[in-house]
Order: C-alpha cells, then structure tokens, then sequence
C-alpha cells in the first residue's frame, strides 16, 4: 500500500470515528520515519532553549500553575517550521480538508506546538476550549515517543460519559483526535519523559 493510500484511509477511519463517537485513536498515522524526525526536532529546539513551562488560562488569566499540568511546550509556526514538522502539517491539512468535507464543521487553521511532559509530569482533567473563546473546535495529540511499553505509564483519558472513559497509550505514531468543546481529558504520569505534537483545528473567528 502506497503512503498516499495509507494516508487517506487513516484519514477515512477518523472523520467515521469524529462522526459516530466524536473522538478517534489512529496508530501509525505517519511513517516511523517521519515520527522520527519529528522527535529529533523537537529535542533538539529542547536542548536550543526554546521550550518554556506551560500554562493555564490565556492572556491576563495565564498561569503557571504545576499542581494542574507539568509540561513544557514550543510553540510551532508553518512559515519557519523544519522539513519535518512542515511533512506533519501536510498530513494534518489533508485531515482538516476531509473533516470539513464530512462534518461541515468550518476547521480554517491549524494550531500546534511540541510537549514535553518529563517523568512523574501529569495534566489534571480539562477540556480545551477556553471560556471566553470558541475557536477551537478539534483538539489532536501526534504522539512520538520511541519504544513505549504499557509499563511507562503516560496515558491519555478522555472521559465519555459518567463512568465511561478511553485510554490511549501514548506509542509514537499514533494520532488522536477528539471534539475539543466536549471531551474532559487527562494525562497521566509516565515513568520516563512523554513527547507529542499537541493542537487544534480552530475554525475562523469573527472580530467584535
């Protein structure tokens, strides 16, 4: 099966997910190859400094706050992206075009960065979309982690509703997309340091 092939049926296979539960879990949604090279560029803005500790909230409501999320976060921008992280925003356009095509849902722009959770880090139950802000529609999570085991811990879990809840393992490759107005969700701490691509399909915003 060609790249391209594989793509679109991956592709296929999360707007039916986004459809029917409002949320999709996608393993190997990018070759290994392109996971790789997503993960040295990440680290390696890491070792440049570039990385920050993240927040909660936005603008005068941004905070710091480690007893809710302990990871640390690059912001990534398509007009100076590296050839690997250009490759994933491919990827991801192709995902946007398609979801809007099936859901109608207006998805304009992408907005990503890279996260760093180091070992023992979490990020309490929330949802993505801010109070005062409906822009974010669709919340993804490419993770890339190399040799992930059940063992290092680090899940992702999405509650559904009441006691219902999905867990992720955060193995490198797959790709997990969820309606960001909807879906409380956590990370779990992980025995060894968790790297994903982290954003949201936002739709376009009308100025007041």
């Amino acid at each position: 099966m060609s790249a391209a092939i594989a793509e679109s049926s991956a592709i296929g296979r999360i707007c039916a997910g986004i459809v029917e539960h409002g949320f999709a879990v996608e393993p190997n949604f990018l070759p290994v190859s392109a996971i790789a090279a997503l993960r040295a560029d990440a680290l390696q803005r890491d070792a440049a400094g570039e990385f920050h500790v993240a927040g909660i909230g936005r603008n005068a409501q941004h905070a710091e706050q480690g007893a809710i999320r302990g990871d640390r976060i690059a912001w990534l921008d398509d007009a100076d992206a590296s050839p690997a992280a250009q490759a994933a925003w491919q990827a991801l356009s192709n995902l946007r075009l398609a979801l809007n095509a099936a859901l109608f849902l207006g998805l304009f722009t992408f907005e990503g960065q890279y996260a760093i959770y180091p070992r023992g880090a979490f990020y309490r139950p929330h949802r993505d979309r801010f109070r005062d802000d409906d822009a974010r529609v669709l919340s993804c999570v490419l993770y890339l982690n190399q040799d992930w085991s059940a063992n290092d811990g680090g899940l992702l879990r999405i509650h559904i509703d009441g006691s219902k809840r999905r867990d992720v393992l955060p193995v490198g490759g797959t790709l997990v997309c969820f309606l960001s107005e909807r879906f409380l969700h956590e990370v779990l701490p992980a025995t060894r340091e968790r790297l994903a691509l982290t954003g949201w399909f936002r739709r376009r915003t009308m100025a007041l």
